[in-house]
């Protein structure tokens, strides 16, 4: 039996990180293996705990076939190493840290996995993104601006699943389980 893919999305800021690392056991529990990212961003930047490349060794790596999952955003090249694949195949459950802009390419090589959009209020956003200090404050406008076309256009979307953020993150860890646990919008 293959296992299922699960694709995390949700604008920068929203939580990503923390909530995986909050239910990093809990899953690890369930056979469930969280991805590590190859992203082009310094290994000593904060905030996920991804590989960091250069641009060079990215391509290198993209040329090799070394990934699942390739896109770019935001100026930063992203992928998924291909060992994803071999965990689906032995029934291994997956989640990924994805990339709302690379969802319908996602679709199309995984169509039978789980969408979890996390969202969060664009206040609460705009505090958390600023107070990273990653981005100016016309960045971190133009970011919110994307944001609430990326959630308008993809809570529209079937299959999509809504968990929000905006409170505690213990509350949104078990409401994460639910969906996991249900497969469908019961995350909401």
């Amino acid at each position: 039996m293959a296992g299922r893919l699960i694709y995390l999305i949700g604008p920068s800021g929203s939580g990503k990180d923390s909530l995986l690392d909050a239910a990093r056991l809990r899953l690890a529990e369930r056979g469930c293996r969280i991805v590590r990212r190859v992203i082009t961003r310094s290994a000593e930047a904060v905030g996920e705990a991804a590989e960091g490349v250069s641009p060079a060794q990215f391509a290198a790596m993209n040329a090799e076939g070394a990934f699942a999952l390739s896109w770019q955003a935001n100026g930063l090249s992203y992928g998924i190493p291909r060992q994803i694949d071999d965990w689906l195949a032995v029934g291994d459950d997956v989640l990924v840290n994805g990339s709302r802009g690379h969802l319908a390419q996602t679709r199309e090589r995984y169509p039978t996995l789980l969408v979890v959009l996390l969202t969060v209020d664009q206040a609460v956003l705009r505090q958390r993104l600023l107070a990273r200090g990653r981005e100016s404050v016309a960045e971190v406008d133009a970011r919110l601006a994307r944001n609430t076309q990326f959630t308008d256009s993809l809570t529209a979307t079937p299959g999509v699943f809504l968990l929000d953020n905006s409170g505690s993150l213990a509350h949104t860890v078990e409401r994460l389980f639910r969906c996991l646990d249900a497969g469908h919008s019961a995350c909401a």
